[in-house]
């Protein structure tokens, strides 16, 4: 295990970066503002704990089924809709939900633990023909046990077939580790296409969140093509160091962009003190010093505090809520532009959290009865969400 490395303090951001400060950039011209509205809290307790809506604003229907779903994304304005599963397969389904097809080429995986395929992103202006192409993630196995890998490929639909082409590895967690959690390899494309956010796991090893000598415990800030973006916080240290825009996470499994180009993370934390973090350029998240939660066999961990030199989440969930995604709506289908909507696994549903600028707040919890694992945003407003499992299905959430 790396040793733990002093805290640097956070340089200015880098002009035209989606850095979180002041001084991000302007919304994509075109794309909604978060509405400046009062949120409606839902009731919640001074430990972080929030209790379910009495009722739900939406009808939800089932739409299709899979084994084990961890992502989803739409591709571009095609309508089509890529998913992927754990265990190691790709599907498209087609825009009218007509068919679903198999996707050939995928890598084969990890499987195990919370290991194997994840995250499915369309690259920026992707149309099907012209631009295919598409950004996974997964675990592979190699020199000193598993670890998480970004690749690259082109995402050829042919009619009733789907494939991909040109598939390669752009960018590897590192070093490799024992054990099968805390991959984390979400993916998040800046909305201008410059950058490639991935959220790197700690691995469930904790002190290397502090050391910028790895990945484990980051968020990394990528090229397209998976080389460190010039202008990262770490450069001048080279090595991997080059390649970390924020450290000291434990486990992000969502990363978004809102409107106005901040990028916001949810995050697992131990046992309580599941977070919802706006990312900022070189900062500090704390894991494993500190956090809202507890170790799980009870030892203690210093709470979050004014002063602590690590920045404290916007939001923190006691219990758990086990978040598996992050979406930032930007619909019009309901009343909720410029929210985050949050799924929950421990949780069995989701949760809208209001945003205000860099101001987040709790809203709405609305309990589904079964692990949530993603969600997203449909071409035409209405939200889909992947139930989590073996029995796991597709979602469709309309208004009442």
């Amino acid at each position: 295990m790396a040793g733990c490395a002093s805290t640097p303090a956070p340089p200015a951001a880098t002009p035209g970066s989606p850095s979180a400060s002041a001084s991000s950039p302007a919304a994509t011209p075109g794309s909604p503002a978060t509405a400046s509205r009062p949120s409606t809290p839902n009731p919640q307790d001074a430990t972080g704990a929030q209790r379910a809506s009495a009722t739900q604003p939406f009808a939800v229907s089932e739409v299709a089924s899979f084994d084990e779903p961890w992502a989803m994304d739409f591709l571009g304005d095609t309508g089509a809709l890529a998913v992927t599963e754990r265990g190691g397969r790709m599907l498209v389904r087609s825009a009218g939900g007509e068919r679903t097809v198999e996707v050939s080429g995928v890598p084969q995986v990890a499987y195990g633990g919370q290991g194997g395929l994840g995250d499915v992103v369309a690259a920026h202006g992707y149309d099907g023909t012209t631009n295919r192409r598409i950004y996974l993630s997964w675990a592979e196995a190699g020199d000193g046990g598993t670890g998480g890998v970004l690749g690259s490929a082109d995402l050829v639909l042919d009619g009733a077939s789907a494939r991909l082409e040109g598939l390669k590895v752009i960018w590897r967690q590192e070093p490799k580790v024992s054990g099968q959690g805390h991959y984390s390899h979400r993916i998040a494309v800046s909305p201008d296409g410059r950058y490639l956010f991935v959220s790197s796991g700690d691995r469930q090893k904790m002190d290397p969140a502090q050391d910028l000598s790895n990945t484990l415990g980051t968020i990394v800030r990528l090229t397209p093509d998976g080389a460190a973006a010039p202008g990262n916080p770490f450069a001048d240290r080279g090595g991997v160091a080059a390649q970390i825009w924020s450290y000291g996470h434990r486990n992000v499994l969502g990363l978004a962009f809102d409107a106005q180009g901040r990028l916001w993370a949810s995050e697992m934390g131990p046992q309580g003190g599941d977070e919802l973090n706006l990312v900022q350029q070189g900062g500090n998240y704390g894991w494993p010093r500190a956090s809202n939660g507890t170790h799980y066999d009870g030892r203690d961990i210093p709470d979050h505090r004014a002063g602590d030199g690590f920045i404290a989440p916007k939001l923190w969930w006691n219990p758990s809520i086990s978040p598996g995604g992050l979406m930032i709506y930007s619909g019009s289908l309901f009343p909720w532009t410029g929210d985050a909507i949050v799924p929950a696994l421990s949780g069995t549903g989701l949760l809208r959290v209001a945003l205000d600028g860099e101001r987040a707040s709790k809203g709405d919890y609305w309990d589904l009865g079964s692990r949530v694992r993603e969600v997203e945003q449909g071409p035409d407003g209405s939200i889909y969400v992947l139930r989590d499992g073996s029995d796991g299905a597709l979602l469709r959430l309309t208004p009442r």
